[in-house]
């Protein structure tokens, strides 16, 4: 019962891998440059380009005048399965804002990346569009948590540089 199946299974792969084969061979050659091969990507000299799609790195929207769009409402933590959302909030000297965060921090070991967190945002403070994959960050527990200045960073980056410009600073 399982012997065609396995037999089927062997002959897809070696189909692909000796199709790229000869097709990488080819273009050695200059021979079938039309037909495209599957190879990979080459990092750090080429990168993916993520589809707009792409749940990215965090970010915090700004206002016009700088400030952070978020107002501490704590629904973001709220909605997170992964319980890795700290916000402390802050008193705003502006009499328009009643708070603010004055610490936002996102543990990004225990974030799974699910987006919960901007759909659950009211005032549309957080995003994930920054393009940018999680990466490691170094060897400690604490340098994984990201804070509200690296996620104000990423926002002014975007606006100023583009779809990669958050890409080219890593």
């Amino acid at each position: 019962m399982y012997l065609p199946e396995i037999l089927r299974g062997l002959a897809i792969t070696n189909y692909h891998f000796f199709r790229n084969l000869s097709l990488h061979i080819a273009h050695l050659f200059g021979i079938a440059k039309d037909r495209r091969a599957a190879a990979t990507v080459q990092y750090p000299d080429e990168r993916k380009r993520y589809s707009d799609h792409f749940r990215g790195s965090h970010r915090l929207t700004l206002r016009d005048d700088g400030a952070v769009r978020c107002t501490a409402c704590f629904l973001c933590a709220t909605a997170c399965p992964a319980q890795c959302i700290y916000i402390e909030a802050g008193e705003s000297e502006d009499p328009q804002i009643e708070k603010f965060p004055a610490r936002y921090e996102i543990d990004t070991l225990r974030c799974i990346y699910c987006g919960l967190c901007v759909e659950a945002c009211p005032c549309d403070a957080i995003r994930m569009d920054t393009y940018v994959h999680p990466r490691i960050w170094g060897f400690d527990r604490r340098d994984f948590i990201e804070t509200k200045e690296l996620f104000m960073h990423r926002s002014r980056v975007l606006a100023e540089k583009g779809r990669e410009g958050n890409m080219e600073e890593m």
